[in-house]
């Protein structure tokens, strides 16, 4: 891959290629110049002023997106799209931010490159991306409309991983930035691409230029569609009830003629087009006998008057709530995420490419932006509009996985499961079952029951566990991703069950076993029942969180009912993360399974299967060791053993040891013996179990 360097030689740019390699090791060393030093110590007093650096000039421009040539009249001739989309994130505090924003991108494998900008107050991320086959758009044209959706896609998938704003910038094959300095430039040759089809144009949410309106009446801004028929609708009942209040006595079969006149005059105040107010009068009076003396009333009324559109005929009160619903569905995009239960905008005709939280502070703007167009909308007409029927609800998962197109029959599921390594033979099959899971609980499936199965992924420290959890999601859900369950809240994490998409238990081995006796409760619950704040009912939460565990010991397991819950397996090789997943195809199988009718969840053998397979990654209490070094089980036709209490057992480990046994270790004593089979019986009010004990030289 060839990236584009351009320098400023006199009046001429100066247009070179050379390879990524060759442009990282230039980065790591300043030249002789050292302009970008000194760019970086004056650019706190060029902050906020009209002031340049006057050596900007000789620090050269770098354009990694595609490659072009320079011909010979100086334009830009396109060459080759190198799928390499630039994120940018501005305005830090320094050099320290910078490299932790470099961090956090490197925790995604299609980060292909992350630098300190010329500033050292900005992070340059590469991102790869391709199409399906792995290809790349051949012409300008096509690399375009694909760099327009990648660049959406890129600043979806990082926005929620930087804690820092991500700085939006208009999608271009010559997006570039200064040649810069980093001395530890964060570089993987080997970065997965995301996959993304060819789009035939761009998406009709976003536009990337600012719009100029300067048409102040909002029925001409208008475009033909139910909102403004709706509005026309409105303001013709109004403009019709003055004129029938001219004619007292005038009634529906009366003669039309004396109406036409008064009629024409109000819709003609209030700036109804001419064509419109004849067609709905006609509609309203089922008007066809002189449809020419009609008209021709209405087009001499037209041409007599003057003051179009200076007298609504509408209430002012109307007129505000017409202006004001015009003004925002013009101005901003405004949905209501049943999900989270926010309310969520972008601006229409701005670089914006992602929804945000409608808090206080953007409402108080759009409240100021209304008052600026001359909409007289006081903060409660806006909040009565905002929690209305008027702003569209939707759910961010089911809208994408109904979105999917058709499936095209390859096993893109248990081709992620290979890429763990690992020696358990029912993986890839078990990994099946929790993912069809996972996305039928996000469909609502299964309103009765939560998906309470858990992979845990077990393996050293850099075996990329947690960024295996981490791409398991589509860049468009990844805000519903969290490694950060905090069980001193039991309120706070059974919201994690409707807020969250995917949980991962990082580190599970550090759960507690009190706390896992809360994780049992969460992994089953279907839902949860929650009161919002300030609310004073309870309400049930749909659930769609799944979870998926990670820890780097094998000892981790400690509930002696078998837990089936839990998938256990033991990595034994650094994961492959380095992959294209094609997230469309990916869970479009899923769908597809679900829809069908498969088994999304673990039957009996199944279960049977985890019971043996998780022997191994059991947690062997104290008290169970002390056990084993004191009994052992017996068949009731054996000499050796006798008949014991659990109470006897327990004075026994007690006398066999300096510590002092709780008696509420009893229960757990009982349970141990029911899970080793112990023959027993039932003698009296208790249970005897049939032991052999084992000889010993000193205590333990």
């Amino acid at each position: 891959m060839k990236i584009g360097v351009i320098r400023q030689e006199k009046a001429t740019e100066v247009y070179n290629t050379c390879s990524i390699e060759t442009f990282l090791e230039r980065v790591k060393k300043e030249n002789k110049g050292r302009y970008i030093s000194q760019l970086r110590d004056k650019l706190p007093s060029l902050q906020g002023s009209g002031a340049r650096f006057v050596h900007i000039d000789r620090i050269p421009r770098i354009c990694p997106v595609a490659e072009f040539r320079r011909t010979q009249d100086g334009s830009w001739k396109f060459k080759r799209y190198n799928g390499v989309v630039l994120v940018e994130v501005d305005n830090l505090s320094g050099l320290a931010e910078a490299e932790f924003v470099k961090q956090k991108a490197a925790l995604l494998p299609q980060t292909f490159a992350a630098l300190v900008g010329a500033s050292g107050r900005s992070v340059k991320i590469w991102v790869r991306f391709s199409l399906p086959d792995g290809t790349l758009p051949a012409t300008e044209e096509q690399a375009s409309l694909f760099h327009a959706q990648a660049y959406r896609v890129a600043v979806q998938c990082y926005q929620p991983l930087i804690p820092f704003p991500v700085t939006l910038k208009e999608p271009s094959l010559r997006q570039g930035f200064r040649m810069t300095v980093d001395e530890a430039p964060y570089y993987h040759p080997e970065a997965a691409a995301f996959c993304l089809e060819q789009p035939v144009g761009l998406s009709d949410g976003t536009s990337f230029r600012e719009q100029k309106l300067a048409e102040k009446n909002p029925l001409a801004r208008m475009e033909p569609s139910y909102d403004s028929y709706h509005t026309l609708t409105v303001m013709f009942q109004a403009a019709l009830r003055r004129a029938l209040e001219t004619l007292e006595h005038w009634r529906r079969g009366d003669d039309l003629t004396p109406l036409l006149a008064p009629l024409a005059e109000e819709c003609f105040k209030s700036g109804i087009p001419e064509e419109e107010a004849v067609y709905r009068t006609m509609r309203h009076f089922n008007y066809c006998k002189d449809e020419t003396g009609l008209r021709a009333t209405f087009r001499n009324v037209y041409t007599e008057m003057k003051g179009f559109g200076t007298r609504p005929s509408v209430t002012r009160e109307q007129d505000t709530a017409l202006r004001l619903e015009e003004f925002l569905k013009r101005r901003y995009e405004i949905r209501f995420n049943r999900m989270t239960d926010d309310l969520e905008y972008r601006e229409q005709n701005s670089i914006r490419f992602s929804f945000t939280t409608l808090d206080k502070r953007a409402r108080n703007s759009i409240a100021i932006q209304a008052l600026k167009e001359g909409i007289q909308a006081w903060d409660r007409d806006i909040d009565r509009f905002l929690h209305s029927d008027y702003v569209p609800a939707y759910n961010p998962v089911e809208e994408y996985l109904f979105e999917l197109g058709e499936w095209d029959g390859r096993d893109r599921i248990r081709e992620l499961a290979d890429r763990v390594t690992c020696n358990h033979p029912h993986w890839r099959n078990l990994f099946y079952r929790w993912f069809l899971s996972m996305v039928a609980h996000w469909m609502g499936r299964d309103k009765q029951h939560g998906n309470a199965t858990t992979p845990v992924l077990i393996g050293p420290q850099g075996y990329r566990k947690s960024t295996f959890c981490r791409i398991l999601l589509p860049p468009e859900l990844r805000f519903g991703y969290t490694d950060s369950l905090d069980f001193s809240s039991k309120r706070d994490a059974e919201r994690y069950l409707g807020r969250f998409f995917l949980v991962n238990l990082d580190e599970f081995d550090q759960i507690s076993v009190h706390q896992q006796a809360f994780l049992k409760h969460l992994l089953q619950k279907p839902s949860a029942s929650l009161r919002k704040p300030y609310g004073t009912s309870i309400v049930e939460m749909r659930r769609y969180a799944s979870f998926i565990a990670t820890s780097n010991h094998k000892d981790l397991l400690s509930d002696l009912s078998g837990n089936r819950r839990f998938i256990c397996v033991e990595v034994t090789a650094p994961i492959d993360t380095n992959v294209s997943v094609n997230y469309d195809q990916l869970y479009a199988q899923a769908f597809h399974a679900v829809m069908h009718g498969e088994r999304y969840w673990l039957d009996d053998a199944d279960e049977a299967l985890l019971k043996e397979s998780n022997e191994d990654f059991r947690q062997v209490s104290p008290l169970e060791h002390l056990l084993m070094s004191c009994f052992t089980t017996a068949s009731p036709e054996a000499e050796d053993g006798e008949w014991l209490m659990a109470m006897d057992v327990f004075n026994h480990l007690q006398s066999k040891t300096k510590e002092k046994l709780a008696l509420g270790k009893l229960t757990h004593l009982g349970r141990l013996l029911k899970k080793w089979n112990v023959p027993n019986k039932r003698w009296g009010k208790g249970s005897l179990y049939y032991l052999k004990r084992l000889s010993d030289e000193g205590n333990v």
